[in-house]
């Protein structure tokens, strides 16, 4: 493991399984610091407002006057690395912002919230008379929005360009696709 890869995709996947519901905004800047990474709470926001990372869901915690708590996607950490990974490559947030790893990480955020809805129709259809019916539509639906997504993502990677001042050469949209690793 490099300098730059501050987490093995094998770290990255055991984190996706055992925090599968969401992880904090503190715990992913501790994650970071403990691997000799700059990652501050406010780098953290700015990543958020500028659209690199998905806002978190509100889940409350338990107890009186307890309130709630900020839950992001652990997919979080896979994009900060790739973040951190990009910008020690020279390139900066407006041309991380203007590239195809931008279109992948807003589409996989859509995916998300896709994968979400459709879980909450299966449940309900699993008890519905017309059972058969209902999950054959939803299996259709969800093969035709993977479909569009697809398409979505070969045309953003096809109008998305990224050119990095310092780095060698000119990066194409081939260039973050393979950098996404998914």
């Amino acid at each position: 493991m490099d300098q730059m890869d501050f987490l093995s995709d094998h770290e990255i996947g055991q984190l996706e399984r055992e925090r599968s519901g969401g992880i904090t905004a503190g715990e992913v800047v501790r994650l970071f610091e403990a691997r000799g990474a700059r990652l501050s709470a406010s780098t953290f926001r700015k990543y958020v407002q500028l659209g690199l990372l998905p806002r978190s869901r509100r889940v409350g915690r338990k107890g009186k006057h307890a309130g709630s708590t900020g839950l992001y996607p652990v997919a979080v950490v896979r994009r900060i690395a790739l973040l951190k990974r990009m910008m020690a490559e020279g390139y900066t947030v407006d041309d991380i912002r203007g590239s195809f790893v931008t279109v992948r990480n807003r589409i996989e955020d859509v995916e998300q919230g896709l994968a979400e809805l459709v879980a909450a129709i299966a449940l309900k259809a699993r008890s519905h008379p017309r059972k058969r019916q209902f999950e054959a539509e939803l299996g259709r639906a969800e093969r035709e929005a993977r479909a569009v997504f697809r398409r979505l993502e070969r045309v953003g990677g096809a109008v998305t360009t990224i050119g990095a001042a310092g780095a060698a050469g000119s990066r194409g949209p081939g260039a973050g696709a393979a950098l996404v690793g998914r």
